[in-house]
């Protein structure tokens, strides 16, 4: 109605800012409290057309849907332009009559497993292939300009997160505090024995177990910058502007300190350079410019930490592990019963869901990755979305579509265990696999 003055202002808003989908879902929200469930609807679709996963959205969805079928719709506006329609009823939507009339009751999200609590750990914010969550702030971007038309967009963020968020893994973060984070706290100790501030490690294991949330968290836990150099910023055709590439993405994050600048898929850019053919020389300097920048040769690194991440250690450059460098390692492993519970509660909050049994969950996902366990709850969602469209209205994700997941969705890790298998039983001579021999052996494998 146009004498009301709140839902005026909101309707200019969303028409100045139509793709705003928090700001929308707000308006579907308040509107459904007020009784104009027909709008709320419209504006709920709009939100899910831009964020299918949207649960406010969704929630929405559910309950305008069900206050239409009780009372009939009423006339509505425009919800794409925020347009408000000619009238509405003046009183307030009756949930209890609702409830009653539709004449059946809703599960709780998550049921209790037995001798087992149901509360859990605390849900990360946002999803990820991990152990928990990418941080909500979107990072910027730094152009860097080199000779002519030649350009680098270097993102740099400041994360939020540290290892307190990272679901379980405890005895990985505690590595990775021992070997890594505490001499980095203590900079007047470390001046007392000649150290200076600089470091590498490299984080290895399965994919999809969350190495790259893991080096955001490690940014947050040193309050550092976190400069992410992805593969295809880095490589060029052309002979040259590659290693100037490297330099650039280098001279961003020194000129961030203190900063950790993060190397994904370190193995793409710094492969054994014997195992590099004569088809290509410039894969060949583009390991030993890597090299150069990691030696500080020319420039220094005093307060820029590198890390960096792969599943396949043993095809890196033994060049990049010596000391000064990459010379620590760190073993991420597949999620702990804590971090899948984390993990999976994540990705059921953000649907509707009705009597899930996260213990038993928990139970049947043993050596499932962070990104398998996104999996198995899509695909669970993909039923429970057939059933809904079949009946014409929300219908929530129950048990029944999880263990309908379970029979299709497998573990990602078992052919990364074999390879890793092997090398550690026949390349392990310096012992720099000692942890995942540990690994391997707690499963039974080796």
């Amino acid at each position: 109605m146009t004498d009301d003055p709140l839902f005026a202002s909101l309707f200019a808003a969303v028409q100045a800012a139509p793709d705003d989908v928090a700001l929308r879902g707000q308006v579907a929200q308040l509107l459904l409290q007020r009784g104009r469930a027909a709008e709320a609807l419209q504006h709920a679709a709009v939100v899910l057309q831009l964020d299918p996963g949207n649960a406010l959205a969704l929630h929405v969805l559910a309950d305008a849907s069900a206050a239409l079928r009780t009372h009939g719709p009423t006339d509505v506006g425009d919800a794409a332009t925020g347009t408000e329609p000619p009238g509405r009823p003046e009183e307030a939507f009756d949930w209890r009559r609702a409830e009653a009339e539709l004449g059946r009751s809703v599960p709780p999200p998550f049921v209790e497993s037995a001798g087992r609590p149901q509360d859990g750990p605390t849900p990360p914010n946002e999803p990820s292939d991990g152990p928990s969550a990418v941080p909500s702030d979107v990072p910027e971007k730094i152009r860097l300009d080199g000779e002519g038309e030649h350009v680098v967009d270097v993102e740099v963020e400041r994360p939020d997160v540290t290892l307190d968020d990272v679901g379980g893994l405890a005895d990985v973060k505690q590595r990775i505090r021992e070997s890594f984070l505490e001499p980095m706290r203590h900079p007047e100790i470390a001046a007392a024995f000649g150290q200076t501030l600089r470091g590498g490690l490299l984080l290895y294991g399965p994919p999809g177990c969350g190495k790259t949330f893991m080096a955001r968290a490690i940014a947050g836990e040193l309050g550092a910058h976190f400069v992410t150099a992805r593969i295809d910023q880095v490589l060029d055709p052309y002979l040259g502007n590659t290693e100037k590439n490297l330099h650039a993405v280098f001279e961003a994050a020194r000129a961030q300190t203190p900063a950790v600048l993060f190397f994904d898929e370190i193995d793409a850019l710094g492969a054994r350079r014997s195992s590099i053919g004569s088809g290509w020389s410039g894969l060949r300097q583009m390991v030993n410019q890597l090299l150069l920048e990691l030696d500080s040769v020319g420039s220094e690194n005093d307060g820029l930490f590198v890390l960096a991440a792969t599943n396949s250690p043993w095809d890196v450059d033994p060049a990049f592990l010596r000391p000064g460098r990459l010379d620590r390692m760190t073993l991420v492993l597949p999620p702990d019963a804590p971090a899948r519970e984390a993990i999976l509660r994540h990705h059921f909050a953000r649907r509707p869901i009705a009597g899930i049994d996260l213990g038993q969950v928990v139970a049947a996902t043993q050596d499932f990755s962070g990104a398998d366990l996104a999996h198995l709850v899509t695909s669970a969602a993909e039923q429970a979305m057939a059933r809904s469209v079949a009946a014409g209205e929300i219908q929530p994700l129950v048990m029944a579509d999880v263990q309908h997941a379970l029979g299709q969705v497998r573990p990602s890790t078992g052919s990364w265990l074999v390879t890793a298998k092997n090398v550690a039983a026949f390349a392990n001579a310096d012992g720099r696999y000692d942890d995942l021999v540990v690994y391997l052996k707690q499963k039974r494998v080796l």
